[in-house]
């Protein structure tokens, strides 16, 4: 069944007739004021030519096959402003979305602290941050901002969840035969990314899935919809044609749900949104079923999107809407330390660097983790990497700029003091891998130095960071 979202307006009413110090009403009603909300789409297709990121070995862009966007959401309570800003990509750096920020606040009137940014994790995209792509990315980013603002109209909210786990498996498993889980370091892990389906050495999944579809709904006062943004716990699906450019399921279900909710032709026009949630280690891949079917090009990504559309558009449907509503934004840097190799690996990788490229190796990517990890060394002691968490009346949206394990997901919608949480990863820069301490003693290629940067319990950092920024707003 559905989580339905209970608005609070019969406590706000109630409250109205509660009065404060020198006969003052409650507070927290003077900050319900009436719901504006805005939304906007910018194309941030890359020039063809650009290489396409994801795997080990990028290639040149040779087709757009769908395009790539940013989409916004603003909200505006009268004392508050917020945005949501998706955009189709593998990830995007701090220094590009600080230089959209800087945009902004020229020609924009927004606190930029109160902007979340985030990438899709499409692995059909190009790097935002090259010479000739940035200044598109930066561009839209900055242009969808500022045309949901420009859309603001008074609106009404509401939020819920739906499960779908049919299309959500962790990739991780532990294996019985040392040679499916050895890594380029010379050793051999516990678990191993992506094994072979169906093979006699699977033994169990090495974490959790989290099956959760969470969803924002946003509607003008009359009901038409406005914007739907919703966050799914699914690494990517793919299935593309080498060279294509594809937005991948999210942007299929962006276009979907608009379909569903009846709203291809309202002005202003609607926008879908799907943000990643916690996927860094799930994908849609059923490790245990050796005989699944093949599928032809991008039918998975939207057999999996109109999946997820459908559960949405059902579930949203018995929502009670709610016309004004609490919004807040608190955003701060956690310096982690950077991981560093110690001499034996040092010595591993000066032997693996000695031998001929074409002799025969221990693991087929020790070459390429040689560079990753000669470029740690050589790299800052530490990073500072940006958390946020928006309110959104009982809703908190946690922000986190890695590819996190569903299980950390878990643990802060378990330990929230809010009634309902999600969290966007990948959100406002691109880290790499966030494993937990547990997951890092398994080993596997999210675990790997290179594969994941920063200190090993970086993860429970973040996470009682995250827990206590929550506390603060709720507080409030």
């Amino acid at each position: 069944m559905p989580r339905v979202f209970s608005t609070s307006l019969h406590r706000c009413l109630f409250a109205l007739l509660i009065l404060g110090p020198a006969g003052q009403p409650n507070a927290w009603c003077e900050e319900a004021a009436p719901l504006r909300a805005g939304a906007a789409i910018a194309n941030i297709s890359p020039p063809l030519g650009e290489l396409v990121v994801g795997g080990f070995v990028p290639f040149p862009a040779n087709e757009i096959h769908d395009p790539l966007h940013t989409r916004c959401l603003v909200l505006d309570n009268g004392k508050t402003r917020i945005a949501i800003v998706v955009s189709d990509n593998l990830g995007i750096k701090r220094t590009v979305y600080d230089q959209a920020r800087e945009l902004i606040a020229r020609q924009s009137d927004i606190p930029v602290d109160h902007i979340l940014m985030a990438a899709t994790h499409t692995h059909s995209a190009t790097r935002a941050n090259q010479p000739k792509y940035r200044p598109i990315v930066v561009a839209g980013i900055a242009s969808a901002v500022e045309n949901a603002i420009k859309n603001l109209a008074p609106a009404q909210i509401a939020w819920g969840g739906v499960s779908e786990p049919s299309e959500v498996f962790n990739r991780r498993w532990h294996v019985s035969k040392p040679e499916l889980a050895r890594n380029p370091f010379g050793g051999v892990d516990t678990v191993r990314m992506n094994p072979p389906r169906a093979n006699a050495a699977l033994v169990k999944p090495a974490g959790p899935i989290d099956p959760e579809v969470s969803f924002l709904s946003v509607q003008a006062v009359n009901g038409q919809p406005l914007a739907l943004l919703a966050n799914y716990s699914l690494h990517y699906v793919g299935g593309v044609n080498k060279g294509d450019v594809s937005a991948d399921y999210f942007g299929i279900f962006s276009q979907r749900i608009g379909k569903l909710l009846r709203a291809e032709s309202v002005t202003p026009p609607f926008v879908g949104m799907m943000s990643n949630g916690t996927s860094g280690d799930i994908n849609n891949i059923n490790f245990r079923d050796g005989n699944a079917r093949r599928y032809d090009r991008y039918e998975k990504m939207t057999e999996v999107a109109h999946k997820v559309a459908a559960q949405v558009h059902q579930a949203q449907g018995p929502l009670k809407f709610a016309k004004s509503i609490k919004l807040g934004s608190v955003r701060r840097d956690l310096k982690l330390t950077v991981r560093k190799p110690n001499q034996e690996m040092k010595d591993w990788f000066r032997g693996v660097m000695a031998k001929p490229e074409d002799a025969e190796k221990f693991h087929r990517y020790e070459r390429t983790y040689a560079g990753r990890v000669k470029n740690l060394e050589e790299g800052p002691d530490e990073i500072s990497v940006p958390l946020q968490v928006l309110r959104i009346g009982d809703l908190a949206i946690a922000a986190i700029p890695f590819e996190t394990f569903a299980e950390i997901g878990l643990k802060i919608k378990d330990k929230s003091p809010f009634a309902d949480t999600f969290t966007i990863e990948l959100a406002n820069d691109s880290r790499g891998y966030l494993p937990t301490p547990r997951q890092h003693k398994l080993g596997g290629y999210e675990t790997w130095m290179g594969t994941n940067r920063v200190q090993i319990d970086a993860s429970e950092r973040i996470t009682t960071e995250i827990l206590e920024m929550m506390q603060e707003l709720h507080a409030e």
